[in-house]
């Protein structure tokens, strides 16, 4: 499998990428391993995540599956921090799965590591609650990397993906401009300042320091957006957000 799973470049930010600024510098305080279930159709793809991840002290593949279904079972099973999935797999595809495992595992984060770049693909695990999505050109230090942003409450997506996610938000405006819009919740100034910068791909350290204000502080604004908004993760806030014309990227 070699050290990676290949070169990806560019700076989505650790809020929503994979890249250097995703979680390096917020390592949070963990005193048991994170645990990971491993869900790939691919056998050798499989083996090559656990070696590379067992190099790793503080995360601890605890299981894998073949396909969705087995997923759903081993989650249930295995209770896991993180589910690192593939999207497309046979009997059952990983979004359909991201569904399911979130009925019976709920405080399981899923990460959809994939070869697809599909952005109805990106878009639907997004809705179907998935924590991140990154691309299987990654390296391998990266997804060890990611998987402890997302354990730490951050929400990660390969940087091309990205771009292609803020396209589609402009997108998304344009075709509901003449929709009837359901009143939304009512967030504060400051937490419009934090979720513009969260959908430029700021990661929580890069906000805290643009605001001049503690990566705590930044934390618990995410947390009561996320609250009003009833909804699970920062790339949901920002879909939302963008589909209610709360806030616009320009």
């Amino acid at each position: 499998m070699g050290d990676s799973f290949g070169p990806v470049r560019g700076d989505a930010g650790g809020g929503n990428g994979a890249g250097d600024a995703c979680g390096r510098g917020t390592e949070p305080s963990r005193k048991e391993p994170i645990r990971v279930l491993v869900v790939d159709d691919h056998a050798l793809f499989r083996r090559g995540l656990e070696i590379v991840l067992a190099q790793e002290e503080d995360i601890q593949v605890i299981g894998e599956a073949g396909d969705g279904t087995e997923a759903v079972e081993k989650a249930a099973d295995l209770l896991p921090d993180i589910v690192l999935m593939d999207v497309r797999m046979p009997r059952r595809g990983g979004i359909e799965a991201c569904t399911a495992i979130k009925e019976v595992a709920p405080s399981a984060k899923i990460i959809m590591l994939t070869i697809s770049d599909e952005e109805a693909d990106l878009y639907e695990a997004i809705k179907a609650g998935a924590t991140g999505y990154l691309l299987k050109e990654i390296s391998t230090d990266e997804v060890a990397t990611a998987i402890r942003a997302v354990a730490d409450g951050q929400s990660q997506i390969s940087p091309s993906m990205a771009s292609k996610l803020l396209t589609e938000f402009k997108s998304m405006i344009q075709r509901t401009d003449e929709r009837r819009l359901v009143p939304a919740p009512r967030l504060t100034d400051r937490e419009l300042e934090v979720l513009k910068l969260v959908a430029t791909g700021m990661n929580n350290r890069d906000i805290a320091k643009e605001l001049f204000i503690s990566e705590n502080t930044v934390k618990n604004h995410v947390r009561n957006i996320l609250e009003k908004l009833q909804l699970h993760s920062r790339m949901e806030a920002v879909v939302y957000a963008m589909r209610e014309k709360i806030l616009e990227i320009r």
